[in-house]
């Protein structure tokens, strides 16, 4: 069975974080008897068409380089809401996307598409797959449910993309009952995006410090503030490592300092997904302060090293976390209630062990790329079997 991808948001070199978990689902579908081929955006030193980690992958150019600036970044929504130029940019994205899809489509001969976030590329693999007459397959990731939740204009175009896809997946539950509460459709099937069970795996003890670990964008969603707030609640031999960027970065700095914590957060920036493991190993635990996560696969990174989690519970953190036995959560969303749930982890005799090694195993049972595979390879034999009928 051949499936055709199709996404913003994929890995420009081996390890590159973007989209990481759509690679290593195409990978893994291949033990599934199916063939994935990719189109994704280009960027600036990309080639056009590459064969990354065993799966083609085919890159359109949408705007002037200077111009090209929506995918990759995580913050396309953010930027099509404030700039005109991004606007056509966007334009021209859902364009140039169309026109790879119809083109990679006649050589590729794929039984279905599969669009990754209803927007963009659920839009215009919706007009792939209707000129085709092949079905077409939609997950929603997160910011794209939160788009069509938050911006009302976008409503009729995410309920026609929901209404020509034969199936609509989610990567968890409540992002499954957000959609449902958006516009009347039926209940999404839920299906998790995978990670590298191989790669993130446990360290010796003696390898944890003090120091605990957020991972992310810093933007304001992530929650880090609430975490600087936290951290300054905390005994000043806790440290905390910051892997990620964003544009919150300067001002998140200047809140370190008038919390009086700087000295005691190390910033790594972007790092890549090879790096990880190490960072998972050294820490105390992983914090995430996010609101409204879509799933959290960072989560289940640590998990899978044994690493302690504690996140607000919220989003799809729900179906990674289970409160008491897999890790923490923190129903209340402030630093106080933050600062009051990690001293009780420092506090304990084990210092989270317990949770660590639950959680290794629900994420071994749950987001391996072989379960995840199969998991998507029913849902693509499933829609063919109702549009053989």
């Amino acid at each position: 069975m051949n499936v055709l991808f199709m996404t913003h948001s994929y890995p420009r070199v081996t390890g590159d974080v973007p989209g990481s978990f759509i690679l290593r689902l195409a990978r893994a579908l291949a033990g599934e008897g199916v063939s994935v081929r990719v189109i994704a955006p280009g960027a600036s030193g990309l080639d056009a068409h590459e064969v990354l980690d065993g799966i083609p992958v085919d890159r359109f150019r949408y705007a002037p380089r200077p111009y090209e600036t929506l995918a990759y970044g995580g913050n396309m929504a953010a930027l099509v809401q404030k700039s005109w130029s991004a606007r056509f940019a966007m334009v021209g994205f859902l364009g140039a996307e169309f026109r790879a899809g119809v083109k990679v489509r006649r050589q590729f001969q794929p039984a279905l598409v599969h669009a990754h976030w209803w927007f963009p590329n659920g839009v215009a693999a919706a007009w792939v797959a209707r000129m085709a007459g092949i079905p077409l397959v939609t997950t929603m990731h997160g910011t794209d449910v939160r788009m069509a939740r938050n911006i009302a204009a976008s409503r009729p175009v995410f309920r026609h993309v929901l209404n020509q896809s034969a199936a609509v997946t989610t990567v968890s539950r409540w992002l499954a009952e957000e959609t449902q509460g958006i516009v009347s459709t039926r209940l999404p099937v839920v299906a998790p995006m995978p990670v590298d069970a191989d790669a993130f795996t446990p360290g010796a003890a003696s390898e944890r410090s003090r120091n605990l670990l957020f991972v992310g964008r810093l933007v304001e969603q992530k929650g880090l503030d609430l975490l600087l707030g936290a951290l300054a609640q905390l005994p000043a031999d806790i440290g905390l490592d910051i892997v990620g960027g964003g544009p919150d970065r300067a001002a998140l700095e200047a809140l370190a300092g008038t919390l009086n914590v700087a000295e005691r957060v190390t910033w790594h920036g972007p790092v890549l997904t090879t790096a990880m493991p190490r960072f998972f190993r050294r820490a105390a635990a992983l914090v995430v302060p996010s609101s409204e996560e879509g799933l959290g696969l960072v989560a289940v990174e640590a998990q899978l090293c044994e690493t302690p989690v504690v996140a607000f519970a919220s989003g799809g953190l729900l179906d990674v976390i289970q409160h008491g036995r897999t890790g923490i959560l923190v129903g209340e969303r402030s630093a106080d209630a933050l600062a009051a749930a990690l001293t009780a982890l420092f506090e304990r005799a084990d210092r989270g062990a317990v949770f660590g090694g639950a959680g290794r195993l629900h994420a071994l049972a749950t987001f391996t790329p072989q379960a995840v595979a199969r998991r998507y390879a029913d849902i693509y034999r499933s829609v063919l079997e109702r549009a053989a009928t």
